[in-house]
């Protein structure tokens, strides 16, 4: 587990750009299990490999006119049940931090791995989830 003071920029970058924490398997649970329309849920994380382009690609992503019904997230290391219970509605894939996954009607329809993300520039990731809300949203 991280101290909290260490991971509240990163926390807060997403929350200030009006994402929704989900900190207890129960907010997550209900959030996806019942579901209408679409939802993003953005696992977070400290690693600056790829969740320091993931955080600007994804605020760049939801900014465009079709967008998510939810924006939530969950942060790896630190809301340890909230993200265990996330990472039950993104099976089959395996864990993977941090990762992107966009829900419809309570269905996984789009995932993006860490190694879709890592190395990968803001620009990249957010067109790779603008293409996905085109989709589904």
């Amino acid at each position: 587990m991280y101290p909290p003071e260490l991971v509240a920029p990163m926390k807060n970058d997403l929350v200030s750009a009006g994402f929704q924490e989900l900190l207890t398997p129960e907010a997550v649970g209900s959030t996806l299990s019942d579901s209408q329309g679409s939802v993003l849920v953005v696992i977070n994380s400290v690693c600056g490999c790829a969740a320091g382009n993931m955080r600007p690609g994804v605020k760049m992503a939801v900014q465009g006119s079709k967008i998510p019904n939810k924006l939530t997230t969950v942060f790896a290391g630190v809301d340890k049940d909230a993200v265990a219970e996330a990472r039950k509605y993104m099976l089959p894939y395996p864990a993977s931090s941090p990762s992107i996954a966009l829900f419809k009607d309570g269905k996984l329809v789009h995932f993006v791995e860490r190694h879709h993300i890592e190395g990968r520039p803001a620009q990249l990731i957010a067109e790779n989830l603008k293409m996905a809300f085109e989709e589904y949203c």
